[in-house]
């Protein structure tokens, strides 16, 4: 039986940080279930780097389905944990189903890979607290009030925590987060 990892999820989550990690893992033949706040098909937003804007901009992207409710998730039954970025983690560090849940991965010291805005997540849960991280660069004043040593770097792993700033990072993100699946939790 295949190892499972929890994806964790919500509407406006960018595109590519939830189907990259998604189908990636699927590839290495992890089996990933996406959870949010209820079983729904989830609308994904892309956001884009373009001339003249001093953000993001951000366009409908593709859908998914979730496969379970936060309320659905046994966490004791999934060996990692993917939190992608976009707006979602922004509303979704509200929901009390997930914050105990991405307690519970911390609590186990089991991987977690979080990308772009993803840490905002797992800093309302004190995830982050004397860890070194890395997150979309404007969450840098956020990043250290969550008492983290922020990186501005592809990727930061520290132990079984890898974060990654944003989708232009994906390649290093995922194979950091490969590396250390394959010691803690590997396919069999």
């Amino acid at each position: 039986m295949a190892a499972k990892i929890l994806l964790v999820t919500g509407d406006a989550a960018e595109s590519l940080e939830v189907l990259y990690p998604y189908q990636r893992l699927r590839e290495e033949g992890y089996e990933v279930h996406i959870a949010a706040p209820s079983r729904k098909t989830l609308r994904l937003v892309v956001h884009d780097f373009e001339e003249g804007f001093d953000t993001y901009t951000e366009k409908p992207g593709y859908t998914i389905p979730a496969d379970l409710a936060f309320s659905e998730v046994d966490p004791g039954q999934y060996t990692a944990l993917v939190i992608p970025g976009g707006r979602a983690p922004e509303y979704l560090r509200n929901d009390p189903e997930l914050r105990k849940i991405c307690k519970a991965f911390f609590d186990a010291d089991k991987p977690v890979a979080q990308i772009c805005h993803g840490p905002l997540l797992t800093a309302a849960v004190g995830g982050l607290s004397g860890r070194r991280v890395t997150a979309y660069p404007a969450l840098e004043p956020d990043m250290q009030a969550a008492g983290a040593d922020y990186q501005d770097a592809e990727v930061v792993v520290d132990g079984t925590l890898i974060s990654s700033r944003a989708w232009p990072d994906h390649p290093a993100w995922m194979r950091e987060f490969l590396a250390v699946l394959r010691s803690k939790a590997p396919v069999v």
